[in-house]
């Protein structure tokens, strides 16, 4: 289940982000058997709204995601897309998330995906693998420029072309990672010189954040 929203209602300046989540973890588990139920039988929009509403209690901007865990089964991610406004609302509900098991795992960001040059990306009539996609990155002190191609980025329209740029870098550096280390993002219509893979962009901006 892709990231989803209910359309943004007024949150009162008032409202404790702790509390809002220690909400959202008590529905979070009276929902929980329905919800396994659901992602057991592969049907998991019969609980869409259930979460949406979850969601929205904590904060009615934030995006939520169920994707395959990489430590457990399932992954239950919120995302405030790197906005400063709900990371105070994104740190809480991280906060009072129960322990991981090994059915559940929880992400307050968008995480890397363990080897992004193994993915394959459908936009359009395109199929589009993650692994032929080159980045030249420039350094400037502790922040990235990275300009990214793909050999049919040129084939692309412009919103399709704009996926591209930024899916590639969220796939291989995580959310917040991409949000906290890159300066300025471009899209590359032509192959430019000196380019580097996904894998070796991670491990720059990995070495630039330790």
């Amino acid at each position: 289940m892709r990231f989803r929203r209910r359309t943004p209602q007024p949150t009162p300046d008032e409202a404790d982000p702790r509390t809002l989540a220690e909400r959202f973890w008590c529905g979070w588990q009276e929902a929980l058997p329905e919800i396994a139920a659901a992602l057991g039988d592969r049907e998991p929009a019969r609980v869409e709204n259930q979460l949406c509403d979850l969601v929205a209690g904590v904060h009615p901007e934030l995006h939520f995601a169920l994707e395959r865990g990489q430590r457990a089964i399932y992954a239950l991610v919120l995302s405030g897309q790197e906005d400063p406004r709900l990371r105070p609302f994104t740190d809480a509900w991280k906060a009072a998330a129960p322990p991981e098991d090994a059915i559940w795992e929880y992400h307050d960001s968008v995480p890397p995906v363990p080897d992004p040059t193994l993915v394959t990306v459908n936009l359009g009539p395109h199929r589009i693998p993650l692994a032929d996609v080159r980045v030249v990155a420039q350094v400037d002190g502790e922040v990235v420029d990275v300009a990214v191609y793909h050999p049919v980025m040129a084939d692309l329209d412009e919103a399709a072309q704009s996926a591209m740029t930024y899916l590639p870098l969220d796939a291989a550096l995580g959310e917040r990672l991409a949000g906290e280390r890159l300066r300025r993002v471009e899209t590359a219509q032509t192959e430019p010189a000196d380019t580097i893979g996904l894998l070796e962009l991670r491990d720059l901006v990995r070495e630039l954040a330790s």
